[in-house]
């Protein structure tokens, strides 16, 4: 059941491209193995910006791609908002904090991982 949520989406975003409207999703973490934040972005048409309808759940124990109660409100909203098609990356990319909000500089104080690492890789930068 944990693996329930990632199931359908995954389902959903290997049928590709199906038109517009369409939801991206990504995963945000402390570290690489826990996501303790997804942010869903709906973009309406071609061309136009996802930051327009942008909307994040958090979790502050365990992982928001396990929790069955957050995935039923994920997918309620992307149905909400007529999702056609859904591209999600299938990793954590990144500190769940938001440079010049959360903290200001290059690195998250909170999220030690992070420091010195790519956010899409994960990989440490030379």
């Amino acid at each position: 059941m944990q693996d329930r949520f990632l199931k359908r989406l995954r389902k959903k975003a290997k049928r590709g491209m199906r038109g517009y409207p369409l939801a991206t999703v990504a995963f945000y973490g402390p570290d690489s193995a826990r996501a303790s934040k997804v942010v869903v972005g709906i973009v309406h048409f071609a061309g136009a910006e996802a930051d327009a309808e942008l909307r994040d759940w958090k979790l502050e124990t365990g992982d928001v791609r396990t929790d069955p109660f957050l995935a039923e409100e994920i997918l309620a909203h992307m149905d909400a908002s007529g999702a056609v098609s859904i591209v999600m990356v299938d990793r954590i990319i990144g500190c769940p904090h938001q440079e010049g909000i959360d903290y200001e500089g290059q690195w998250c104080p909170a999220c030690k991982f992070w420091i010195g690492r790519d956010r899409y890789t994960g990989k440490l930068i030379d």
